[in-house]
Formats: C-alpha cells, sequence, structure tokens
C-alpha cells in the first residue's frame, strides 16, 4: 500500500510525515513555497515530543505519478482546490484507487464519487499548523488525531479496515464508521466557527454569535432532512486519553485552517464550501441564512484586503452580522 499525500499543508503533511516514519511509501503533490521547501529539506515535522526532519518524495501535480493499483489518495488541499484535484487525478490516470477526502466539508466526496467508483469520507480532528514553508506543527498527544473513515455515502469494506490499521500504526486513532456522514455533518457544524476565528483572532469569543450561527445551520440541516450528527467538538468523549492539544516549545499554535489561511495570505479560503454549504442547503430548501452568508462575505473581504487574524472586534462582528444591540 502506497499513500499519495495531495496538498501538503497542515493536514497533508501529519499524515505525509507520520506514514513514512511508520514505514509506509508515500508521495507528496504540494505546490509553491512547499514545494521548494519539501524538495531542498524535506519537511520539519513539530510534535510535543521532537522535531524531525521528515524526507518523502514530492511532485508537483498527479501527472508526474506512475499511479499502481494498490495506492491510497488522500485529498488533503482545501475544498476551493478539490474540483481541479481531481479532474488531474482522472487525468493522470487514477481509476479504481481508494480516494480519500481529508477535508473540512461535504462537497469534496460528491465531486470525487463522480469520477472514482471507491471515494471514502474521512472525519480528521487533527490540531496542526502550517504557516512557514517546510514546516508542520502537530500539537496532538498521545495520538496526533482522530479520524472517522468509511465509504461514501455509508457502508465499510476492506480498504477502510486497511486504511484505519495504517493509521493507527501511524500513531493516529481511527474510527471505521458505516455512517460516516453523521461524523461528516457533525465536523461541519464546528467548522462553522472557523471564519469566526479568523475574524476575531485565536482565544477571542462571542458564544452568542456562535450560537445563532449553529442554530441557523441545525434548522437548513433539519429542512435538507439531516437529522442526525455526532457532536464531535471539544467534549467529544473519545478524545480522553486519545487527543489533547497540548503546547510545542519554541512555537505558539496559530488556530483553525482559515485562522492559518489568513496568516499565510494564502489567496483563498474555504468558507464558502463551510457557512457556504449552509447557505445553499437553506437556499435549496427555503430557510434563511442570513448569518452563515453574512459570514462567507466577511471571509472574501478579509481574503481579499489581506487582513490579519484578529481584525475584527467582537462588537463589530455582531453589528455586521444583525446581532447588535
Amino acid at each position: 500500500m502506497r499513500f499519495i499525500i495531495y496538498g501538503v499543508g497542515a493536514i497533508g503533511g501529519t499524515f505525509a510525515a507520520a506514514l513514512t516514519r511508520a514505514g509506509y511509501d508515500v508521495i507528496g503533490i504540494a505546490r509553491g513555497r512547499m514545494l521548494d521547501a519539501l524538495k531542498r529539506d524535506g519537511l520539519l515535522f513539530r510534535t510535543p515530543q521532537a522535531a524531525d526532519r521528515i524526507r518523502f518524495p514530492v511532485v508537483a501535480s498527479p501527472a508526474e505519478i506512475a499511479f499502481q493499483p494498490d495506492d491510497v489518495i488522500f485529498l488533503t488541499m482545501k475544498s476551493q482546490d478539490t474540483a481541479a484535484a481531481v479532474l488531474a487525478l482522472r487525468d493522470a490516470g487514477v481509476r479504481d484507487q481508494p480516494v480519500v477526502s481529508a477535508q473540512n466539508g461535504i462537497n469534496n466526496e460528491r465531486l470525487a464519487l463522480r469520477l472514482f467508483p471507491n471515494t471514502y469520507a474521512m472525519t480528521v480532528l487533527l490540531p496542526a499548523d502550517y504557516i512557514v514553508p517546510g514546516e508542520v506543527a502537530c500539537y496532538g498527544t498521545p495520538r496526533h488525531g482522530i479520524c472517522d473513515l468509511g465509504r461514501y455515502p455509508h457502508g465499510l469494506d476492506d480498504n477502510v479496515a486497511a486504511i484505519a490499521a495504517a493509521l493507527d500504526n501511524a500513531n493516529f486513532a481511527a474510527f471505521p464508521m458505516e455512517q460516516i456522514l453523521r461524523s461528516k455533518h457533525g465536523k461541519l457544524l464546528e467548522n462553522l466557527g472557523n471564519v469566526i476565528e479568523a475574524a476575531l483572532g485565536p482565544g477571542v469569543r462571542a458564544p452568542d454569535v456562535s450560537a445563532a450561527v449553529r442554530a441557523e445551520a441545525e434548522a437548513a440541516y433539519r429542512a435538507a432532512g439531516i437529522t442526525e450528527w455526532m457532536d464531535i467538538g471539544s467534549n467529544e468523549p473519545r478524545r480522553a486519553g486519545v487527543l489533547e492539544i497540548v503546547k510545542i516549545e519554541g512555537i505558539a499554535r496559530t488556530g483553525g485552517s482559515s485562522t492559518q489561511s489568513l496568516k499565510r495570505r494564502a489567496g483563498s479560503i474555504e468558507t464558502d464550501y463551510l457557512n457556504g454549504e449552509i447557505v445553499l442547503l437553506g437556499r435549496l430548501h427555503g430557510v434563511p441564512t442570513p448569518l452563515n452568508a453574512a459570514l462567507c462575505a466577511l471571509a472574501q473581504e478579509m481574503i481579499g484586503t489581506g487582513v490579519q487574524p484578529g481584525s475584527v472586534t467582537p462588537a463589530a462582528l455582531r453589528e455586521r452580522l444583525g446581532l447588535a444591540g
């Protein structure tokens, strides 16, 4: 079994480093300054226990890979880049190999399933940062993270079992899950706060805003016939003794994926596929979603102006969303 990690950032970099260290063959697909740094120096993988230089082959596109029947492909790019990525995989000769969406949101699997019969969904709880090209920090211990995995849209098979076993060997806690969308829908609700954190800055809370945004999303879920989802927030019982977020000496945690996109000046942000998914469900099923729509607009404004995380005060956010007073 060989792993193709398509998108070597915080999540993809952690998978690539951990699987390589566990003895698996890994090829990374990266771009820009990250690609240059990986080719030159390998990946500096920081954890609470150590900082290791991990080397694995890395290319700029799937076209540079001679795909094998036993390859497993992890999609770890942001959702806004998935459509182009799956087309590139198809053009490079991927057909029946397992394609695993290890991404936020619930749109990526649908894009992959159009092209690949063996599509899998993975919910990833993984506290990792990518800010400096060539470096990834993972703050999870004793396991790097928790991974729920199943066929998309539902089911289990031998591929799920084999991938879960490999992840367990690489220091993740992997949970095969027949109804994987219950986990993915729960993670989406948690990810609605990513843009709020990016706007306010890590550690700054606006619980009334978060609660109102989530309530709007749950109403859209119910209208769409989505009635069951897992609560996978900070109180998720599987975290006990498995996943604790701790400090790494000499560096400070940046925050969630949207906060990292702002800080890195990435030029794009995945809010349209998180809060925007709620907006889409609302429009499809006749449920107003003005708060999530306003957060999508705010995200695009922040990316467009190049502001850093923490540029918006809680009071200004409430006013923008019509929650002030």
